[in-house]
């Protein structure tokens, strides 16, 4: 299985990848370099997310440190933290034969309301809008 190659569309992603606590910060690391670089749109068939429609989709992060690098055969570490599962999402595109660009993200678990679902998401297709008048 070949790998995916992950790329940022702005500075949007980092922006949400530095706020969130640094548990949150290594669970995404694990689920993009476990998940989406191993897997790339395939993990959509697992479980993983979902497509939005338009060539977006979500990546949903629901599960815990643990589970995402016992899932890649990593073994976890003994660290009472690494079972807590978050609830993250992480929208994204896919494009050429192997890439995966992120556009941003946010913690669900922490407002997981309608309207902030509908506002993160109108702000993806925003982004995937700009990104494919570009390319």
């Amino acid at each position: 299985m070949s790998s995916w190659r992950v790329e940022y569309f702005s500075d949007d992603f980092e922006r949400f990848y530095l706020r969130l606590p640094a548990y949150e910060q290594a669970v995404v690391t694990a689920a993009i370099t476990h998940v989406l670089e191993a897997h790339g749109i395939d993990a959509f068939d697992g479980g993983w997310g979902k497509p939005l429609g338009g060539g977006l989709y979500e990546f949903r992060v629901q599960r815990s440190l643990d589970a995402i690098l016992s899932l890649a055969g990593v073994a976890p570490s003994q660290s009472e933290t690494m079972g807590r599962q978050v609830s993250l999402r992480v929208f994204c595109t896919f494009h050429g034969d192997r890439i995966v660009l992120l556009f941003h993200g946010y913690n669900k678990g922490k407002d997981p309301s309608k309207r902030r679902q509908h506002k993160e998401i109108a702000k993806a297709r925003k982004a995937l809008t700009a990104w494919k008048r570009d390319h």
